[in-house]
């Protein structure tokens, strides 16, 4: 798709123009485009049927309420028919590839969240028009033809409204909110649908009363701040439609984790420090090849009934080599191994990074033991 128009013309305004794709159940997706015989059918990424977790759940998976983050157990009971695969992340990272480069043909302003979805300033693009809607509609009509992938797509002034909004009509599907739309969307937004609220943070919300943006609207930024902490100010903005961060491509990482859910539990602790090992290793590797350490290493672990155990410890210093990171996480390991002696899941981060920015990363590993 090609459009002229001449080198100097402008933006009518100043205000941002945002994208936010977010791809169609891209694992999923994935596997369903390189396996036919997956197509229509309901696919859980990760995972098996008795063990791990789910990483990403297809469309007709979802239909039974299948999502991803579930125990693998519960969504075969949700769904009998579930087919388990396992994750190729070397091909996900390979489309997520050749999708970046669609977006950087558009605009360089492009700050990936993850390896399906992320965020494009489109206020002065590379080519094509100026209008965002017709932008985004080329993108994910470029996606559809050169990777067999569906995207959805939400525009709007700032960050928050456009991350929301790709969500509204998926999936393949796009949602533009302007600015005079914006107040009467955010009024009728229900607070659990406010991207950064959560789950838990919704039910408190909701037990206070507020059930909609219309709710929150009222409140003073030293009454939201009173209400609801430091996440409060932030809420203020959102609802006031004040959010002005801009799209970073640069952002650095806040954390860098790595975990995983094995086929049988691990019941020894020379067993348990096997696993670190491969996890220490993993992490350690990424933060070498970016020469960028952290301070503090938390330590994860989950029991078979689920319960998740968390321990940090915070150095004076930078954990530089990889066997300072394998001590700190076999102290770690030892200081509550009798709290939990039987784990199901193990994981590792390093946080308080030299170079700090908008997000964790955690890295693509397998979802189960390799058997």
């Amino acid at each position: 798709m090609k459009w002229k128009r001449k080198a100097n013309r402008l933006p009518p305004t100043s205000e941002r123009k945002i994208i936010h794709v977010d791809m169609d159940a891209f694992f999923a997706s994935v596997e369903q485009l390189d396996n036919p015989e997956l197509r229509g059918k309901p696919v859980a990424v990760g995972g098996s049927k008795m063990r791990g977790v789910v990483a990403a759940a297809s469309y007709e998976a979802r239909v039974y309420g299948v999502r991803s983050a579930m125990p693998s157990i519960t969504a075969k009971r949700l769904c009998p028919s579930l087919i388990f695969v396992k994750g190729n992340f070397p091909r996900y990272k390979e489309v997520s590839a050749q999708i970046r480069e669609i977006f950087l043909s558009y605009t360089d302003l492009v700050e990936p969240l993850s390896l399906d979805e992320a965020y494009l300033d489109v206020t002065k693009p590379k080519k094509g028009p100026l209008s965002a809607t017709l932008i985004a509609k080329a993108i994910r009509q470029e996606i559809f033809e050169q990777t067999g992938l569906t995207a959805s797509a939400g525009v709007s002034f700032n960050k928050f409204l456009a991350k929301v909004a790709s969500d509204v009509n998926k999936p393949n599907g796009m949602k533009v909110i302007t600015r005079d739309e914006a107040s009467d969307f955010i009024a009728n937004l229900k607070v659990k649908d406010f991207h950064g609220v959560g789950k838990k943070g919704a039910a408190r919300m909701e037990k206070m009363g507020f059930r909609t943006g219309a709710d929150l609207v009222p409140l003073t930024e030293l009454e939201m701040a009173t209400r609801f902490g430091k996440f409060g100010r932030k809420l203020y903005q959102i609802v006031n439609n004040l959010d002005s961060r801009p799209v970073n491509p640069s952002r650095n990482r806040k954390s860098v984790g790595a975990e995983r859910t094995y086929s049988e539990n691990v019941e020894t602790r020379a067993v348990m420090r096997e696993k670190l090992d491969w996890l220490a290793e993993k992490i350690f590797h990424y933060l070498t090849e970016r020469q960028n350490f952290g301070r503090t290493l938390t330590l994860k672990m989950k029991t078979p009934d689920f319960i998740i155990h968390t321990r940090s410890r915070s150095f004076g210093g930078e954990i530089r080599t990889l066997k300072a990171l394998k001590e700190a996480a076999y102290d770690l390991l030892d200081e509550n191994i009798e709290e939990v002696p039987v784990v199901r899941l193990l994981g590792l981060s390093v946080s308080n990074l030299e170079r700090e920015g908008g997000m964790g990363v955690q890295l693509l590993l397998p979802f189960e033991e390799e058997e």
